[in-house]
């Protein structure tokens, strides 16, 4: 009995990839100072795909980079794959960050690189995987979002929608736990940002991760397993999907 409870236990927390608890941000000092999270309270469970909505300046990206390990939580409790990221030091924010996919507007794509060799930089970050296999898995990924023939091509040389999935490719190609992606059709037409949602869900879930979606496209929101509304630095609607 005693055993099975532990087992329990164990796979409840293993299932709650991001706990937060009364979690507040400020940016800038004294008089400067504005706080841009209240009280924030949220749980995204192994497997779910949450979309994060709001108006803009709501605090939207601040909570997806304290989720990410992009920078150091400051009030409440922010634990992520069970790991306190409440003044945590720069070595355990960057621990958190090899587990972590990141998918942004921008794609942030290096123009001097070929699609493969930025899709192959995620993995660079890993110990224990050799070149070839490397370039195996960068290419794979790239075959998987349909640029298989373009592994040698910089992105100047792409559109939009295939910078996006070179973007999506290098997310998740290392298999992180979880991907984070902030605004990830903002600038793409409606089928090419349909196709990359649903492309990032199905690949996502082969893998077994969780996928955040920071949003104000509307025409995506059937994707999602539950919907959670910031506004004004504070959560107002947790809601499942359609």
């Amino acid at each position: 009995m005693i055993f099975t409870q532990s087992i329990n236990n164990q796979r409840s927390t293993i299932d709650k990839v991001v706990e937060i608890k009364n979690l507040s941000h400020f940016f800038g000092e004294g008089k400067l100072k504005k706080q841009i999270l209240f009280d924030i309270d949220l749980t995204l469970n192994s497997g779910e795909v949450i979309i994060l909505k709001g108006p803009s300046g709501s605090g939207k990206t601040t909570l997806l980079t304290l989720m990410g390990g992009l920078r150091s939580a400051q009030l409440g409790s922010l634990k992520v794959f069970g790991e306190e990221l409440s003044g945590a030091s720069k070595k355990k924010l960057v621990q958190i960050r090899r587990n972590v996919g990141y998918i942004f507007q921008a794609h942030n794509l290096l123009e001097s690189l070929t699609a493969r060799q930025n899709v192959q930089m995620s993995l660079e970050l890993h110990k224990g995987i050799n070149a070839p296999q490397v370039k195996q898995r960068a290419v794979a990924l790239l075959e998987s979002v349909g640029l298989g023939e373009h592994a040698d091509y910089y992105p100047h040389n792409l559109s939009g929608g295939q910078k996006q999935r070179v973007a999506i490719a290098r997310a998740l190609v290392s298999h992180p736990r979880m991907v984070l992606a902030d605004e990830p059709t903002a600038a793409l037409d409606s089928q090419s940002g349909r196709n990359i949602v649903e492309l990032m869900q199905e690949l996502a879930r082969e893998q077994g991760c969780t996928i955040l979606i920071v949003t104000h496209d509307n025409r995506i929101l059937d994707v999602a397993d539950r919907i959670v509304e910031l506004e004004d630095g504070r959560i107002t609607a947790k809601n499942n999907s359609f």
